[in-house]
């Protein structure tokens, strides 16, 4: 029982890990794809050591065949454009409407699932996925507009949820054959080189912040990316993407509750009501009939 659920532990540890990025973005004074690009570079400056120092890894990336070089360009291409397109959204639409419908990718990976990849969808996963986004919704409730200018920042984050959901799924049969490490450290640099172009195009700064800011730089890629995405990666290996992107439905949780007591925001009674209603919806995706043989 316990190693069935070890990696759903493991899992929402990482979830609240991944919690703490809205807490170092908001504390952070730089635009936003500045802060992902150190994101994913740091974050893969901390997984290079362990690269280079480890003759199994070398070998393994070394002797990678193409098709897989191929997928995890792909996989840092994703990871960039979802960031890119997300931010992009943030220009158009509310911050409730771009993240709500972001939270659309565990349908996404489904889809993927079940189209793609062929498996089956339990019904019970299906109803678990569309009551936590009901929580979703019912949290971001109140900051929703509706004007064509917005429409065009719901698309954005629309396809910004697809991407990160092929990203996942690419990342699931990369990790079948390949560690953790090799894979998320190429990963993110291929991320990082991407979104530093879209910087330069956009002629956003890359140096001249306080020491704050380098601070919560660190603490993004430690704490959310080591600690959060690169979890995700390791877990791969043993849960299915749509497992993944289900758990991260639990971030707007922790965030909520990491921003009352580190920025001192309050909980309204619409935010409680949305997180009991992600809640049960999680319940009903992780503890359905027949999953440990489904998975």
């Amino acid at each position: 029982m316990y190693k069935s659920l070890k990696p759903y532990l493991i899992l929402f540890a990482g979830v609240f890990a991944l919690s703490t990025s809205a807490i170092w973005v908001k504390l952070a004074q730089a635009p936003s794809a500045v802060i992902a690009f150190y994101r994913l570079l740091f974050a893969a400056l901390v997984l290079l050591p362990f690269l280079l120092l480890n003759p199994k890894y070398l070998s393994e990336l070394k002797n990678m065949a193409k098709g897989r070089a191929v997928q995890i360009v792909a996989a840092g291409f994703f990871l960039a454009l979802h960031y890119v397109l997300w931010f992009e959204s943030l220009r158009f639409t509310s911050t409730a409407s771009s993240t709500v419908i972001v939270c659309l990718q565990p349908l996404f990976s489904l889809a993927i699932e079940r189209f793609v990849a062929k498996k089956k969808t339990h019904s019970a996963a299906l109803i678990g996925c569309i009551v936590a986004l009901c929580g979703c919704v019912v949290i971001g409730l109140g900051d929703f507009r509706i004007s064509g200018q917005s429409l065009l920042g719901d698309v954005l984050a629309f396809v910004a949820a697809g991407v990160i959901a092929v990203y996942y799924f690419v990342g699931e049969n990369v990790r079948k054959e390949m560690s953790a490490v090799v894979y998320s450290t190429s990963a993110y640099l291929i991320s990082a080189v991407m979104l530093l172009g879209y910087i330069l195009l956009r002629g956003d700064p890359l140096a001249g912040f306080d020491k704050n800011t380098w601070l919560c730089f660190a603490g993004i890629a430690l704490v959310a990316t080591i600690g959060g995405q690169f979890i995700f990666n390791l877990l791969l290996k043993n849960l299915p993407a749509s497992a993944v992107t289900m758990g991260i439905l639990g971030e707007p949780i922790g965030t909520c509750i990491l921003a009352f007591l580190i920025l001192g925001e309050g909980m309204s009674l619409q935010q409680l009501v949305g997180f009991a209603v992600i809640m049960i919806g999680m319940g009903i995706f992780f503890i359905r009939p027949g999953q440990g043989k489904q998975e």
